[in-house]
């Protein structure tokens, strides 16, 4: 077995039927490639929507005042994700990051996260003032962004190891009519993408092994600095706000070729891409090459995927770059399936170029340090 998500058939066969207790209150549950969840605390079956899942293995609180037998006047987004805390960054860098990965996934719902649950199983060679260095940054970076850190576990246990050391759920309450879905693409939208494919892989392999780039000091420094793109709150919330988004997602795992196919294949629509008008990050295309990986399929965090109404979609973009976000339109929705770019059908792709990639660059790294 692989390292990343868990396969499409495993979740659908074991995990998506397997939700616990069917709730009328819970309007969008699991699916492959949904960054979030909707609770809407309240609703019942009387007036429940037909898009319905069981929660998973999340413990969540939440409470709502709501008229009997009326829809309810607030929702709940949430979304959990693994905590990877990268030493090499630097505390106070690897927490930033690490905080954004999750936020991200509340913040393409349209609704702005407000609230943090975060729970951390350290290694007992982290000492308090490297996790001291870490929680300051998290909460400094909460703070600009209006989220509190409400609950959450912090312990050292022996076998735990860097980085994978925790996990965390955000959460943001809006209006439940202005969440933006993850099926929403319809046909004759415009696609809107940012920053382009491979930032985060970039970011991550030139900031962890330089050492392992035979390119210039220059371009290497210039990788580095995609890193500090894994931040699309901003962006996304932006995104709602300057025009008709029908679905929005971050291209994490897979790749911004797999973020199409899963939001593509969320709404039943087809995707036709303009490979020449995706943008592509400075330092993205000569680390990749240096690397041998497939920029297409690998992680992107930070980078946005919006099915944006035609008439709006020049807004969005506009939008999206009056923050200093480099964004274009790249593509439309139609009716059909699966993906085309440049008008060549595409395969999902089975995992992501980056795995490899980073298990060879840190292999090669510890042997050095023999």
């Amino acid at each position: 077995m692989g390292n990343g998500k868990i396969g499409r058939r495993f979740f659908a066969e074991r995990i998506r039927p397997n939700l616990g207790a069917d709730r009328a209150d819970v309007t969008l549950g699991p699916a492959h490639g949904c960054d979030f969840a909707v609770i809407e605390p309240g609703r019942t079956a009387d007036d429940a929507p037909g898009a319905s899942g069981g929660g998973a293995g999340a413990d969540t609180a939440a409470s709502a005042t709501t008229a009997a037998g009326s829809a309810p006047a607030h929702a709940i987004v949430l979304a959990t994700d693994p905590i990877s805390v990268l030493p090499e960054l630097g505390y106070d860098r690897a927490g930033r990051f690490a905080l954004h990965i999750v936020l991200s996934d509340v913040a393409v719902s349209g609704i702005a996260p407000s609230h943090l649950s975060i729970a951390f199983s350290l290694p007992t060679t982290v000492s308090d003032a490297a996790f001291g260095e870490l929680w300051d940054a998290i909460s400094d970076e909460c703070a600009r962004l209006g989220v509190a850190v409400t609950t959450g576990h912090t312990a050292r246990y022996p076998g735990a190891t860097l980085p994978w050391v925790g996990a965390a759920t955000a959460l943001g309450v809006g209006d439940p009519d202005r969440i933006v879905r993850p099926d929403g693409a319809r046909p004759g939208d415009r696609l809107v993408v940012t920053r382009g494919p491979a930032v985060e892989a970039t970011g991550l392999f030139a900031s962890l092994f330089p050492d392992a780039l035979d390119l210039p000091a220059e371009t290497v420094a210039t990788a580095q600095e995609r890193l500090d793109d894994v931040r699309l709150v901003g962006d996304a919330l932006a995104a709602r706000e300057a025009g008709a988004v029908h679905a929005m997602h971050d291209a994490t795992e897979g790749g911004l070729l797999g973020a199409f196919h899963e939001t593509a294949g969320a709404a039943g629509v087809r995707f036709e891409i303009e490979r020449d008008a995706v943008p592509v990050a400075p330092g993205v295309e000569p680390v990749c090459r240096a690397l041998g990986m497939d920029p297409w399929n690998a992680t992107t965090a930070g980078t946005l995927i919006a099915s944006v109404a035609a008439a709006d979609a020049d807004a969005v973009v506009e939008a999206l770059r009056g923050r200093g976000t480099p964004a274009a339109v790249v593509g439309d929705v139609t009716a059909g399936s699966g993906v085309a770019v440049d008008g060549v059908d595409t395969e999902p792709p089975d995992g992501d170029a980056s795995w490899p990639v980073y298990a060879a660059l840190s292999e090669a790294s510890a042997a050095d340090d023999r």
